[in-house]
């Protein structure tokens, strides 16, 4: 059709038209599938620290018209830099931590008794949670936002000709160089800080519990193993409280002799305070899922099975779930909540309990003095 005066130009481009608007939104970042996830997370990492040397000490003699044996005037070299660990909330994997760090180096003492300036520190950012072994000998844990650790003492400074200044030397020409950084070898160890922790078989619904839980999206698949690293969803409560669940990759018999993903992700359940079984309600007797979970955490960790918990059974949607949950809440003494993640029937029942579980834990850290682990 003719545009008028304007026929035969190219329509002029256009800023309100609604494609260009969709242009100009802001790109959400894409979320990353389990396979690649997998290669962002690291939860244990070898590092070498090595502090940073201290600068040597300065030879010089004072010297100026009519003053022209003022004396030695060499200043103290600067001390080395540490190396140092800090556990920060929003580093959620060790994968950003490199094999080898060193401090750097303080500077050469200058004349006119001038100091070097000492080395700055490296600060490394580890996740909350992360243990530091030497040796296999733990040395640090790092549980608190914010909590630092040295992990390498920096070299001190060499001393300056000034410094070795006496009646019986006057014109002292000695000077010490820095000493060396210290250096060591540590294994850093993630263990992740969760309030409560789903524990359960391959394929139990525990992924598909956490979506339906929290903002969290770990990969839900219909082959066994799919979560191949720990996620952790948030659930927000009207009282502003925030309760931290943990999603531990599915556990198989003998997890505690390192089957199946084994001891890699059996630690990560030791740091939760109360723990979430997730059963499976359509096998054929689900109470032995819950006797073989408890006997792998007691096998890895005397005590581990008598944190508190609460059994979940999943699936109730489906009609074997329903024949078989009379049976199980009869065969164990535990608190037995039946729902379905899938449809999200009796969520509300699960998010009163673990509210109550969390108070319960907060009231019991406060009464022995500590302060609970917040979100």
């Amino acid at each position: 059709p003719a545009w008028g005066p304007a026929a035969g130009r190219q329509r002029a481009f256009s800023t309100t038209r609604s494609a260009c608007s969709k242009n100009r939104r802001l790109r959400q970042k894409r979320a990353l599938s389990e396979k690649k996830l997998t290669r962002y997370f690291v939860d244990h990492r070898r590092v070498r620290v090595v502090g940073g040397q201290g600068g040597e000490g300065g030879q010089s003699f004072y010297s100026e018209p009519r003053k022209i044996f003022g004396g030695p005037d060499g200043g103290n070299g600067g001390d080395g830099g540490h190396v140092i660990l800090k556990a920060d909330l929003q580093t959620k994997s060790l994968s950003s931590v490199l094999s080898f760090y060193q401090g750097f180096h303080g500077e050469r003492g200058g004349s006119k008794n001038c100091y070097g300036a000492n080395g700055a520190c490296v600060y490394v950012k580890v996740p909350v949670g992360t243990l530091v072994k030497e040796d296999g000998v733990t040395v640090a844990d790092l549980t608190q936002h914010g909590e630092e650790y040295v992990a390498a003492y920096g070299g001190a400074g060499g001393k300056g000709n000034r410094f070795f200044l006496s009646n019986e030397k006057r014109a002292p020409t000695l000077c010490t160089p820095g000493e060396p950084g210290q250096e060591r070898v540590l294994r850093l160890e993630l263990r992740t800080t969760a309030h409560a922790g789903l524990v359960g078989f391959p394929n139990a619904g525990k992924s598909s519990l956490l979506r339906a839980l929290s903002n969290a999206k770990p990969a839900v698949a219909a082959y066994p193993f799919t979560t191949l690293n720990p996620h952790v969803g948030v659930v927000r409560y009207e009282d502003y409280e925030q309760v931290a669940v943990a999603d531990i990759p599915g556990l198989i018999r003998g997890a505690h002799q390192n089957r199946g993903l084994g001891i890699a992700f059996l630690r990560h359940i030791e740091r939760c305070c109360f723990l979430l079984y997730v059963v499976d309600l359509s096998v054929s007797q689900p109470w032995i899922q819950l006797q073989d979970l408890k006997y792998e955490l007691e096998q890895y960790k005397e005590g581990l099975s008598a944190r508190p918990c609460v059994v979940i059974g999943n699936k109730i949607d489906l009609a074997e779930s329903r024949i078989n949950l009379p049976l199980l809440k009869e065969k164990i003494d535990d608190r037995v909540i039946a729902l379905s993640a899938l449809t999200g029937d009796n969520l509300e029942e699960l998010l009163l309990h673990l509210k109550e579980l969390y108070d319960t834990y907060v009231k019991t850290e406060q009464s022995q003095g500590q302060s609970p682990v917040k979100w």
